[in-house]
């Protein structure tokens, strides 16, 4: 019976009560900051248009042409995504990564790309013309207009069936690496 009592009297004292209730607002107030700390950043400037989305059961492809060769081997069905991003100058993708890996052609303008498992943060430059792979790793990217004419790309992009094609990320290295 002195036990149910303790427990009764322990959990009714307000002196109890009221020193439990400062350190649930202060776990509370420390997470809201973690959270909008870690939070990702902004998509700005960009507009897309998508082309076509198509669905494929597993892919099992190898091709050979010359030197040349080719293998694509999947395991379950995958969503392949084309579209094609205008970014206006001064406009960024934010950071992001991807489920699957994007296959980027730079059609105009120029698209400036920071990757996230780079710690400083160093530029790499797409012009008109070129090409890149975007891998869709964990680290994820960042792709900027840092030019004076709109940027333009096509991407065609594989992910798993029902996958998200974006997956925001906030930024890797805050104060080295662009927003």
């Amino acid at each position: 019976m002195k036990t149910n009592q303790l427990r009764n009297t322990l959990a009714m004292n307000p002196l109890t009560q009221f020193k439990k209730t400062p350190i649930l607002a202060l776990l509370i107030a420390l997470l809201l900051f973690v959270v909008a700390s870690a939070r990702a950043t902004e998509q700005r400037g960009v507009t897309s248009v998508r082309i076509a989305d198509g669905t494929f059961d597993e892919i099992d492809v190898h091709a050979k042409f010359d030197d040349w060769k080719a293998k694509i081997d999947t395991k379950g069905a995958s969503d392949l995504h084309l579209l094609q991003n205008t970014v206006v100058p001064g406009g960024t993708f934010g950071w992001h990564s991807h489920s699957g890996p994007s296959l980027v052609i730079v059609v105009s303008g120029a698209a400036t790309e920071y990757e996230g498992d780079d710690p400083t943060c160093t530029p790499h430059v797409h012009p008109a013309g070129s090409t890149f792979v975007d891998s869709g790793g964990a680290s994820g990217h960042l792709v900027r207009n840092e030019g004076s004419v709109n940027l333009v790309v096509v991407v065609a992009r594989l992910v798993p069936e029902g996958a998200p094609q974006r997956i925001d990320l906030p930024n890797p290295h805050p104060g080295i690496c662009p927003e």
